[in-house]
């Protein structure tokens, strides 16, 4: 099977090239040419998207590398977008579903309809879709069309129509659904016209929601009050707010932050962050080393099963390369760990974040890695958090001048004046382990399983309902329209009428 996936995922590179490129290379951008000959999972989503049908797939691609040679995608940035796009805080990226896929908020109210500006709008979606695919490759995503008090003016079926075929076509097999929260009635036939753009096979993806129905997909944690949600995140910029990765915890409370690197620690706080950070020669009892070093050799051999992959960056080899497998409250998984190995000549500054700082302690979470050793760095779930598919974890490495270990100041101070453009990044998903479960919970979860096709078929019931209501609406106005005429016709009947007594009596006269 492998073996005929890729067979075609060559098959169509080479047809690719001498169907397309000959004489044409100038229609795509070479850096999207470089990228289809050496990505095998870009080939492969295309195949796979169009049903491994490489003739369909062929088309797909032309369409999509010469969309992105138009829009300029790869060149994309925030400097060269209209700042006004990101000052509005219509589309960003922010929180993730109950799946764990990120979520790209649209926040229909604050779209307003005008040409002018409609070319900006889809490049900026563009810039999302992009800087989501470079960071996530491979990774679903969530759209929500956050509708309330939108209204006719607020709806651009062209802009409505790219954001569907962003997915359709630019950017296959990255979405998952399209959540869409109290949408007005009066925009019924409007997101009607949606669906047909959709599709029959993508039609499932759609999901229109009400305050109390949209807890089905998105947890609290991650819903805005309006939508009954618990999230206090606004949105504001500068900066990007795509970024919810938050410093942790160490194993003795916070460390300090590369932002407050001039704020003063008092003796015993720095002490304790250096026990965590930099190690020192110091007396600790012996029988407390070992048994770190037998809870920490436990761990490895659990995760020595589950971590096969290792993510080979330019600074650090990290493994696992995708993800922390931790138990549920049953399995009672509790620890992993991050193997940090440094593959530079120089020494290497790491630090790890999260989205969910309250939940997780991570030992340590800001240090340094010498040219080739190895760091390994322990994540403990607290025990009044459970975990989740939501949860992340950010791994950011950058090369050091200085030949051996910094100081946490040093650190701090490093971070702080470090540019962006020099930090290697990593993010890591979590996975709950749900093994060892008591019949009674999987009879449960079994259950809870069986909601999803329910909620379905109350979609599709809804629909339903509202075309029958349509229908009725429609025959409504029709015997509205036949009373008028037979009023009218009425009307017209007493009149010759009286005009025929009136006639009769001034002939009797």
């Amino acid at each position: 099977m492998a073996e005929d996936k890729e067979q075609q995922i060559q098959e169509t590179r080479k047809r690719f090239t001498q169907e397309y490129l000959q004489d044409k290379a100038d229609k795509y951008d070479s850096r999207d040419v470089d990228r289809l000959q050496t990505d095998d999972a870009l080939v492969e989503n295309y195949l796979m998207w169009r049903h491994c049908v490489t003739e369909d797939a062929l088309k797909m691609i032309d369409e999509s590398l010469k969309w992105r040679k138009e829009i300029g995608v790869n060149d994309l940035s925030e400097s060269t977008i209209p700042k006004w796009c990101f000052e509005t805080g219509a589309t960003y990226l922010h929180g993730y579903d109950k799946e764990g896929n990120k979520l790209l908020w649209l926040r229909v109210k604050l779209h307003v309809r005008d040409g002018k500006t409609n070319e900006d709008k889809k490049k900026f979606v563009a810039f999302w879709l992009e800087r989501y695919a470079r960071r996530e490759p491979g990774k679903l995503l969530t759209v929500v069309f956050d509708m309330l008090d939108s209204g006719l003016s607020n709806i651009d079926m062209d802009f409505v129509r790219f954001v569907i075929n962003s997915f359709k076509t630019y950017y296959p097999r990255y979405l998952s659904k399209m959540v869409v929260f109290e949408m007005p009635w009066i925009l019924n036939a409007a997101f009607k016209i949606v669906k047909s753009w959709l599709g029959p096979e993508a039609i499932n993806v759609l999901k229109f929601v009400n305050k109390n129905q949209v807890q089905d997909y998105i947890s609290i944690e991650y819903l805005p009050p309006h939508m009954g949600g618990t999230d206090p995140f606004k949105y504001s910029y500068p900066p990007l707010p795509d970024d919810d990765f938050q410093t942790p915890l160490c194993e003795n409370g916070p460390i300090a932050s590369e932002d407050d690197s001039e704020s003063k620690l008092s003796e015993s706080d720095l002490r304790d962050s250096v026990d965590s950070i930099v190690p020192k020669k110091m007396s600790i009892n012996e029988d407390q080393i070992k048994q770190e070093d037998l809870d920490k050799n436990d761990i490895k051999q659990k995760n020595n099963r589950k971590a096969s992959t290792v993510f080979k960056g330019p600074f650090l080899h990290i493994s696992p390369a995708e993800e922390l497998h931790f138990g549920s409250k049953e399995s009672g998984e509790r620890k992993c760990i991050i193997v940090l190995s440094n593959v530079t000549k120089n020494t290497v500054a790491f630090k790890v974040r999260t989205t969910a700082p309250e939940k997780y302690r991570v030992k340590p979470s800001n240090s340094s890695c010498e040219p080739g050793s190895t760091v390994d760095i322990v994540v403990s779930l607290h025990a009044a958090f459970v975990a989740s598919l939501q949860d992340r974890f950010l791994v950011m490495a950058a090369e050091m001048e200085q030949p051996s270990s910094a100081s946490t100041q040093e650190l701090a101070q490093f971070w702080k004046e470090l540019p962006r453009s020099k930090v290697m990044e990593h993010r890591l998903r979590c996975h709950v382990i749900e093994n060892s479960k008591p019949s009674s919970l999987i009879l449960k979860s079994n259950t809870l399983n069986h909601t999803i096709p329910d909620s379905d078929d109350l979609h599709f019931k809804l629909n339903q309902l509202l075309e029958t209501n349509r229908r009725l609406e429609a025959r409504i106005g029709r015997c509205i329209w036949f009373q008028h005429m037979l009023a009218a016709l009425l009307s017209i009947l007493v009149a010759i009428v009286a005009a025929g007594v009136y006639k009769m009596k001034h002939q009797d006269c």
